[in-house]
């Protein structure tokens, strides 16, 4: 036996061995996840309709509390955006859920059987979670084509990477995100030389190429151009079903044009949430960070 299905094995022990935890105030009404069925490695367990809990979680920096009992849960497929005033602790709820920062208590899961706060960055990656930050982040030596492959999931040694060559599978799909990210007519372009919007898409398309179920995009549209935002809104669109998505913005016109459902988080803590007319007329929302 493999040691990661040995250790998986241990964790399906031990949850089996919790007593069942409080309801909580998400969708998953605080339930000791995927205690229906028998978790399977790597597989994202949704069969209870959401692919991402947060549970009463709360972190506090020098006594500050940046995260203060959020409580969060996102469908499949959704694609959910995430405003609010600086401070209010839209990037402490990212850092946590792809394991840059430990929370002080709560839960996180992803899906029913994955218990986030067990994994470290690399592991959570693995799973299937892909982070986008504001400053795109591409290899601006290399092509376009280049920047996809090396973020194909493949072996990443020196020996490996010398051996390696494209099957018709990776191929395939290569030329499917290229596509997406509206950058088949730029396949050999330096990435150095792209526009700055052609980074922020080259990027997503590298998160792609490693098939996440969660994508994590924080200001995605600024700084880009008006049709570059437009383009984006459209490939956010297309991205919503196949994957799940949470935006953190502040743009409200290319927020209006993807979004379904606004969570408003402010003081480490969900404010209000619904369509975005409904969060724009909240008085508290209001207050705190529309303005009047």
């Amino acid at each position: 036996m493999t040691p990661d299905l040995m250790e998986e094995g241990a964790r399906i022990r031990e949850a089996r061995a919790a007593p069942p935890g409080p309801t909580g105030k998400t969708e998953s009404g605080g339930r000791a996840a995927g205690f229906s069925r028998i978790a399977t490695p790597g597989e994202v367990d949704v069969t209870h309709g959401r692919i991402l809990y947060l549970e009463d979680v709360c972190v506090s920096f020098d006594g500050f509390k940046a995260i203060n009992n959020l409580s969060l849960d996102i469908a499949p497929g959704e694609l959910r955006c995430i405003i609010g005033p600086n401070g209010a602790g839209k990037t402490t709820m990212m850092d946590i859920i792809t394991g840059k920062t430990r929370p002080d208590s709560g839960t996180v899961f992803f899906g029913s059987t994955i218990d986030l706060l067990r994994h470290n960055e690399p592991e959570i990656a693995q799973l299937g979670i892909g982070r986008k930050f504001q400053k795109p982040t591409v290899f601006e030596q290399l092509s376009v084509f280049e920047n996809l492959e090396l973020a194909l999931k493949t072996p990443k040694g020196v020996a490996a990477s010398m051996r390696f060559r494209l099957d018709s599978g990776q191929s395939d799909r290569l030329a499917e995100v290229l596509h997406t990210i509206h950058l088949a007519d730029a396949v050999t372009r330096q990435a150095g030389n792209l526009s700055h919007g052609q980074k922020q898409w080259l990027e997503i398309g590298m998160l792609l190429m490693q098939d996440p179920k969660l994508l994590l995009l924080d200001e995605p549209v600024a700084g880009m151009t008006d049709e570059e935002t437009a383009r984006t809104a459209e490939l956010f669109l297309t991205l919503k079903g196949k994957h799940s998505l949470m935006v953190v913005e502040h743009d409200m016109s290319f927020i209006r044009t993807i979004s379904e459902i606004v969570t408003v988080l402010c003081d480490g803590a969900v404010l209000a949430q619904g369509t975005l007319d409904q969060v724009q007329a909240d008085e508290r929302v209001i207050e705190v960070y529309l303005g009047r």
